[in-house]
């Protein structure tokens, strides 16, 4: 069955750096779309990036755009978000999703 593994959350401080990953397993990874997801504590839970099967495409959430980078590893069944200039408000329980799976999540917490 389908597994996703996500991990690289943690806690840093406005302006730092994290990069997520997720491990997927259990389908062709390298055919399909993959996706993170946010969602704050009360709030839904939001797309934030998606990357192409090749990926060669990329889109962001307006929120995230220019500061967060989705690539993809087809050979290691990995993809990363590269998270920078972190802000107080990208605390969340992030997700990586295929199809309409997703895996437990990882978490974010950007503060002081």
């Amino acid at each position: 069955q389908v597994q996703l593994v996500e991990s690289g959350g943690g806690l840093v401080q406005p302006g730092g750096s994290l990069r997520l990953s997720c491990v997927g397993s259990g389908f062709e990874f390298s055919s399909y779309v993959m996706n993170w997801y946010r969602q704050a504590p009360g709030k839904e839970r939001n797309l934030i990036a998606d990357i192409s099967s090749s990926g060669r495409l990329t889109n962001y959430a307006d929120s995230v755009k220019g500061r967060f980078t989705i690539s993809r590893d087809n050979a290691k069944n990995t993809v990363y978000l590269q998270m920078n200039s972190l802000k107080p408000e990208d605390t969340a329980m992030y997700y990586c999703q295929v199809m309409d799976n997703s895996g437990p999540g990882t978490q974010v917490t950007v503060s002081l």
